[in-house]
């Protein structure tokens, strides 16, 4: 049966061989001199040879033995492989090394995780982060093939997804965006009755209105722009009118308008989707206590 050590009694054998004796060592350890002599005693009994020569009466030097000598650099070769282990567990417990994966609608990637992500990478120059940035319907299938460990999205049909976790944070509501000059532009609020006549542009967003009133009038549209980039540069265009949440809207750009729908009032929620059965890493869990915090919420 092979010996296992206990890296205490490494330690010990180690600072003794290189200090030169069991008193330097018990001094190093905080420990009493017979306490390391013990240590030392059983490690030799694991090993069945002894490390130490026998201490010469006129001499306090320790000297190690030709067994001594080979197992030395082994010892600390063992000593050091723990040591960046524990290390490097301690680290990824603390969520300042390993990789972290998460994906994100892109209101919220451009709006709100800048700032976030700044803040909590401030104290963790080692953590790696793989960031997605996609449509909810592709956030949500990352989340569920486990390519990231949780994603920022909203979960439409939540009884459909009884295997996952949805912890809100955010909401805005659902507004109309024009062009600047348009007649629209001009409205404090809109109702949707006000969009008829007008060519709409649907979006991955648009299915926020589907169970409304205002659902034919996106059922019949004849443009569907998936990209939000795109989707900006028609609307700039002038192709037509589309409707967005609040979050969705580009900051400063002073080419679009963006007028809140009154009726139907659709407010969109926006949070954290996991996977129930999949625990988080150190790293993951952090990121979204650090997120619920930063929305102020507990």
């Amino acid at each position: 049966m092979l010996p296992e050590f206990k890296i205490t009694q490494l330690r010990h054998f180690v600072w003794v061989a290189e200090l030169k004796g069991f008193h330097n060592a018990a001094e190093k350890a905080h420990r009493t001199q017979p306490a390391i002599s013990l240590s030392i005693r059983d490690l030799e009994n694991k090993l069945g040879e002894p490390l130490f020569e026998k201490r010469n009466a006129k001499t306090t030097k320790t000297e190690l033995t030709p067994f001594g000598r080979s197992f030395l650099p082994r010892a600390k070769e063992l000593i050091d492989h723990h040591d960046r282990i524990a290390k490097d567990m301690t680290l990824l417990a603390e969520h300042k090394t390993g990789h972290l994966r998460l994906a994100s609608v892109p209101s919220i990637a451009s709006r709100m995780l800048p700032e976030i992500l700044t803040r909590f990478l401030e104290n963790t120059p080692d953590l790696h982060i793989s960031f997605y940035d996609d449509n909810a319907a592709a956030v949500l299938k990352m989340v569920e093939n486990k390519q990231v460990d949780f994603g920022i999205a909203s979960l439409w049909e939540a009884d459909e997804h009884a295997d996952k976790t949805f912890t809100p944070i955010w909401e805005d509501q659902i507004g109309v965006v024009c062009q600047s000059d348009h007649p629209l532009a001009e409205k404090k609020g809109l109702h949707w009755k006000e969009l008829r006549g007008q060519t709409l542009i649907r979006n991955g967003t648009s299915r926020l209105l589907q169970e409304t009133e205002a659902g034919s009038l996106f059922a019949a549209s004849q443009f569907y722009i998936s990209n939000m980039i795109s989707l900006i540069a028609m609307l700039e265009q002038g192709l037509g009118i589309t409707t967005l949440p609040g979050f969705a809207f580009p900051q400063g750009n002073s080419n679009l308008s963006f007028i809140p729908l009154q009726e139907p009032d659709i407010v969109r929620h926006i949070g954290i989707i996991q996977m129930s059965n999949k625990s988080l890493s150190p790293a993951a869990e952090s990121l979204i206590q650090f997120i619920l915090k930063s929305a102020n919420k507990k």
